[in-house]
């Protein structure tokens, strides 16, 4: 069975998202912020052997459904078809995560981000509700100063035909993240085979630990195998988790029952 046409109150529903729908910027804006707050970052399937599915009725059923989070094929799939539903034209990217460790990037379609543009304007939104502690706003894809969002900022700098994304973090050093070009792709059939390879290669981060994380009013919550960690306005706390301490903890601040 494939979707053709999307529940979007109950989509709206289940982000907690109560303002008024058009496809302007506030509202794309709106949508981001909401839909990380409300649907968590996690990977929990991979560790429990569940098959990812990442067409539209297998992640309907998942994150709206079922109330679970997913990762970024996941997340910024289903949220591609909710802004495409609503009327913004949105383009599916290859993003590449970057490596700190040796300086190299991952492996094409590593990672899903989303080109957004509003109907009748020019501008070129950078979207992702999927890579977990990140931007909650949409980045302007021209605009080459820092982009402040609250306590930090984000530059989109041009890099290799494409661009890569900038973080200065809460103590004032910049990060990179990842990087994308602006070629189009189908999604999900060019998404596939990574998507299995992150739920199967040992290489994978996503095979090596458990994570769950959510944006919250002032800061992040995170859950990975060893210690829950929340940050708020800067500044974190980390609390050690025993295994028999997680079902609770996944229930009380992701809403995730396994």
């Amino acid at each position: 069975m494939i979707f053709r046409h999307m529940d979007v109150e109950t989509y709206l529903t289940r982000i907690n998202y109560q303002e008024p729908i058009k496809a302007d910027l506030s509202t794309l804006a709106g949508l981001q912020t909401a839909h990380m707050l409300t649907v968590p970052f996690e990977n929990l399937d991979i560790g429990l052997k569940r098959p990812l599915k990442i067409d539209e009725e297998s992640l309907w059923q998942k994150i709206i459904i079922n109330k679970r989070g997913g990762f970024c094929y996941e997340l910024n799939g289903l949220f591609a078809w909710l802004l495409k539903e609503i009327g913004f034209e949105v383009t599916y990217l290859n993003a590449r995560d970057y490596h700190e460790e040796d300086g190299s990037f991952g492996i094409d379609f590593d990672h899903l981000v989303l080109l957004v543009r509003v109907p009748g304007e020019s501008t070129r939104w950078v979207v992702d509700a999927g890579w977990g502690d990140s931007f909650t706003q949409p980045l302007d894809l021209d605009n080459p100063d820092e982009q402040v969002q609250g306590l930090r900022g984000y530059w989109l700098e041009p890099f290799k035909g494409g661009y890569q994304l900038w973080q200065r973090n809460y103590e004032g050093n910049r990060e990179r993240q990842y990087y994308f070009d602006l070629t189009a792709h189908s999604f999900p059939s060019e998404y596939e085979a990574t998507c299995l390879y992150h739920q199967t290669s040992p290489k994978s981060i996503f095979t090596q630990k458990r994570i769950a994380t959510r944006l919250t009013e002032d800061g992040r919550i995170s859950l990975d195998d060893e210690k829950l960690i929340v940050t708020k306005n800067g500044q974190r706390e980390m609390m050690v988790v025993r295994e028999k301490e997680r079902p609770a903890l996944l229930l009380e601040h992701f809403g995730i029952r396994l």
